[in-house]
């Protein structure tokens, strides 16, 4: 028998999810993951976590797995700016979170760790940063990851309001860092500059965070967050010129000058869309959501998480240093 907490975590074969399995193993939980039959377990393979086939799609499997479980931390999401069936999108990221909740609500959980996105919260149109208070609505998201996070975090709200589900929420901002197998959308961003493959950029900034800072986040969130309160889960704010410059100089090449017009952009995007629609592939060079979400600086405060919390960021250059040092790992001899 073991004195461990036991704790239950959806996505642990995923970027975020690892490095979050990882920080539970290091303070010392039994950690239960679900992994979908025919997931690529190369994140977790090596760690000592009880794995549970499944998906979020079994109510009763969930139920059953969570019961004697201290906390869920649910990190699974279908992160994908496109997919030629935007509904699998709402299935994995609305549907799953209801059954997910549901699943906590009946094992009697004492406390659920939700993680959502900075995707599902405001920024000012000129260039302010956003926070955990700042008005948005489902009209504002763009694209449908996006809508599917915004109706995904408020399932998690109105069940904490309605049913006394015992929820914390995470908005992590953009992780990177080791581990991104994926790679995410951001990561593919490293892994091509990396690769030399990025020969210019579109006006725009992202907040940049340790993908491990934002694991401890979570467990933070955990150990001293507010049920119904949501964290941002941020770093340092960069210009996408700033981190391909990062990303050059820690590879000894020559950064990209270039600025592309937006409109230049988006025509890229809808051709390299329409290509994918017609050869079948999953992952476009582009995508007509992400040149939109390239029009506003998404820069983002983690002070109420510095402050409620006791979360820390490190500076981002730790992070790409990290993340390039991973990607450059996994390039071909």
């Amino acid at each position: 028998m073991t004195n461990k907490p036991t704790v239950f975590i959806t996505g642990a074969t995923g970027f975020v999810g690892a490095a979050v399995a990882r920080q539970l193993l290091a303070s010392g939980s039994h950690v239960k993951a679900l992994r979908r039959p025919h997931s690529n377990t190369e994140n977790i393979d090596k760690l000592p976590v009880e794995q549970i086939p499944g998906d979020l799609a079994n109510v009763d499997l969930l139920t059953e797995a969570m019961a004697g479980c201290a906390a869920v931390y649910h990190v699974a999401a279908d992160y994908r700016l496109w997919t030629r069936d935007p509904e699998v999108l709402y299935a994995a990221n609305v549907q799953g979170t209801t059954n997910i909740m549901e699943a906590a609500l009946r094992a009697d959980v004492q406390r659920v760790i939700y993680t959502s996105s900075v995707c599902t919260l405001a920024v000012g149109s000129d260039g302010s940063v956003g926070n955990e208070q700042r008005p948005v609505s489902l009209d504002d998201m763009v694209g449908h990851y996006k809508r599917s996070k915004y109706l995904a975090e408020d399932v998690v709200k109105d069940m904490v309001r309605t049913r006394g589900l015992p929820a914390v929420i995470v908005n992590p901002s953009t992780p990177i860092g080791p581990g991104d197998v994926k790679p995410t959308p951001t990561g593919r961003i490293i892994q091509d500059a990396v690769a030399g493959k990025i020969p210019a950029f579109v006006n725009t900034g992202l907040n940049l965070v340790h993908v491990d800072d934002v694991a401890r986040g979570h467990v933070l969130a955990h150990q001293h967050g507010r049920i119904g309160e949501r964290y941002i889960l941020g770093g340092q704010d960069m210009t996408l010129q700033a981190i391909l410059s990062e990303v050059a100089t820690m590879i000894d090449a020559r950064p990209p000058t270039v600025k592309i017009p937006y409109a230049l952009a988006y025509a890229v995007a809808v051709i390299a869309e329409t290509v994918a629609q017609i050869s079948g592939d999953d992952d476009p060079l582009a995508t007509r959501d992400g040149v939109r979400m390239s029009r506003k600086l998404m820069y983002f405060s983690s002070e109420k998480a510095r402050r409620e919390l006791g979360y820390t960021a490190r500076p981002a250059r730790v992070a790409l240093h990290d993340a390039v040092a991973w990607f450059r790992g996994r390039q071909p001899a």
